[in-house]
């Protein structure tokens, strides 16, 4: 984390009076999911008065966003402990707001840690349906249960009004609970995303680190460390905010020999990433390299303290969605201590020489893409407005 989460809050009243929806989304790639439902509830229903407390994307749609929870997004056991006592002060905050304005529904964003322990307070307080007030609480991308804590899905049912799912697999994990489920499509398969990276064989590659500042702090250093034995090549490392630039920057310092062929770009800089490989963590924006055909690998390093008790919890072969969906390695994984350079540069190179591997991602890419389309146009927004009423 950039900085310390401040120990009280205060966040200003809705400003047109009232609040419709209150969206939560507590990291970069979930401020970028609900900015996107807002975009089609803007045209199903523009009457509706949306606050939410997320990031820059919601913001850029008008939204009041009452404070920018992605600048403290943690990630991992250890970082959640250090900061333990700013994220009680946090949740305090919001039930107050919560309490005080009344929205008639809040709408979680991912971030399961955070969120689910919320919906839980807004429960004991009466505030939400099922605890016996007026505020529906949905749920939007659902927590990773079919990898571990497959236990969450009975409290979340005793709390959730409904949840919106964006694997078709996922709807199977509430069959045994009376969460209402529905599985609404991947919204990287909507028609208001338009994803930030394509293949493009004259292009440098692709280096995705992660969108949290601790994540990309251990991970950056592979890539530069890959990028050192691969001579001649170059590689762009888009970035979502200032706190990732300055940790790429911090780390790019202690690289001297190879940051000249390295390019920082911001996100939402106009234009889109053209690359001929992509070395990626597992986070979200590394499904939009795959469902784009771009041939490469995942890497990743966690504390060693959160590596060990994860490997204790969770239960799936991969670590990436692309190859929990196709049951297989399509883009090599290289985690913990398997992550090291020398591996890493073989496997990219192959992307970039092997005329295989490159028709592999491409087939890889339509399987994707049919896997992840929802049937009879069935989207966020409208599953939204369905569970409003």
């Amino acid at each position: 984390m950039s900085s310390k989460i401040p120990s009280s809050f205060s966040f200003p009243p809705p400003e047109d009076g009232s609040c419709d929806v209150l969206f939560i989304a507590g990291e970069h790639s979930g401020d970028e999911q609900a900015a996107r439902m807002v975009d089609r509830l803007s045209e199903l229903n523009p009457e509706l008065n949306i606050c939410a407390l997320g990031g820059r994307a919601l913001a850029r749609r008008g939204v009041q966003v009452l404070f920018d929870m992605t600048k403290f997004s943690v990630v991992g056991l250890v970082e959640v402990l250090k900061n333990l006592s700013s994220f009680k002060a946090l949740l305090r905050g919001i039930t107050e707001w919560i309490r005080t304005y009344k929205p008639k529904a809040v709408c979680f964003v991912d971030y399961p840690g955070f969120n689910l322990h919320l919906a839980s307070i807004l429960k004991k307080e009466g505030l939400s349906v099922k605890g016996g007030g007026n505020i529906k609480l949905l749920y939007y991308i659902s927590p990773q249960i079919w990898a571990w804590k497959a236990r969450r899905r009975f409290k979340m049912a005793e709390t959730l009004d409904a949840l919106a799912v964006i694997f078709p697999f996922e709807t199977k994990c509430y069959e045994d609970t009376s969460l209402k489920v529905d599985f609404v499509g991947h919204p990287f398969l909507s028609k208001e995303y338009e994803s930030k990276v394509y293949y493009d064989k004259n292009s440098p590659m692709l280096f995705l680190p992660g969108s949290r500042e601790i994540a990309v702090g251990r991970i950056f250093p592979i890539m530069l460390e890959t990028l050192r034995l691969m001579e001649n090549e170059e590689a762009v490392v888009p970035y979502p905010g200032k706190g990732i630039l300055k940790v790429l920057e911090g780390v790019l310092k202690k690289y001297p020999d190879v940051s000249s062929r390295v390019h920082l770009r911001k996100i939402s800089d106009e234009g889109r990433i053209g690359a001929k490989a992509v070395l990626m963590s597992s986070g979200t924006i590394s499904l939009s390299a795959c469902l784009e055909a771009i041939p490469g690998a995942i890497v990743y390093r966690a504390n060693p303290l959160t590596y060990i008790v994860g490997r204790m919890l969770v239960s799936i072969k991969y670590l990436g969605i692309s190859n929990i969906l196709l049951d297989r390695p399509a883009w090599p994984e290289f985690i913990q201590g398997a992550a090291k350079p020398k591996a890493i540069a073989d496997r990219m190179r192959e992307c970039l020489e092997n005329p295989e591997v490159i028709a592999a991602a491409q087939n890889d890419a339509g399987l994707l893409r049919g896997k992840l389309s929802a049937k009879n146009e069935f989207d966020a927004a409208t599953w939204l407005i369905k569970n409003m009423l």
